[in-house]
């Protein structure tokens, strides 16, 4: 899986991404997470580790029509590399599934152990510390004004986050939490979404 790996990661970093939140580092670090929860949860690697690298090898942008079918285009790619590399052929499907089923905006619900840790790491990366920071990149790329002055915490309203940053918050990041599959993933993602919520306080008392 080793020598797997390099091709891997040779090929995504140099990919050009549709934007700084999804360049090469997010993959490494989704892969990195993928495969310790793979390992806690007895996953099978050879499906996992070909799924997460190369789960946005098909870059298409925040603002493009064909957003939601991202994670598709990209399962159909990734079979074509993998069978260009000669990458075992058994388990094409369930690496298909696997990409197309991480992303948030396709809807599609994983089915199997692999998938629902490739999902978990992807995810992982989006709260945190560097999922604040992604939030901030991407919303500076759309030019998204950083808050609502009159609501900044969608009190009273519904989030707009194609208008407003901090409403990416309200409107995905904080839903995260209740969506992890497994065990692993949990215990680590409650962290992560304990240290937005303490974000957002001192956010709070920095505004106001």
């Amino acid at each position: 899986m080793k020598k797997w790996i390099e091709v891997f990661s040779e090929y995504i970093h140099n990919l050009e991404s549709a934007d700084a939140a999804h360049d090469a580092a997010h993959v490494g670090r989704v892969a990195v997470n993928a495969k310790k929860f793979a390992i806690l949860e007895g996953a099978d690697l050879s499906i996992v580790m070909p799924a997460v690298w190369l789960h946005d090898c098909v870059s298409v942008s925040k603002s493009s029509e064909l957003r939601k079918k991202a994670s598709q285009l990209s399962a159909e790619k990734a079979q074509e590399l993998l069978t260009d590399w000669g990458y075992p052929q058994d388990n094409i499907e369930a690496i298909k599934h696997a990409i197309a089923a991480h992303s948030y905006s396709a809807n599609i619900t994983p089915t199997t152990l692999e998938a629902k840790i490739v999902q978990d790491a992807d995810r992982m990366d989006s709260i945190g510390a560097i999922g604040v920071a992604r939030m901030m990149m991407t919303g500076g790329k759309m030019d998204c004004t950083l808050y609502n002055e009159t609501d900044p915490f969608c009190s009273k309203r519904e989030p707009e986050d194609r208008k407003w940053t901090v409403d990416h918050f309200y409107a995905k990041l904080l839903k995260l939490n209740s969506g992890f599959h497994t065990q692993a993933a949990q215990d680590e993602a409650q962290r992560r979404h304990d240290y937005m919520v303490t974000f957002l306080t001192q956010l709070e008392s920095e505004i106001s």
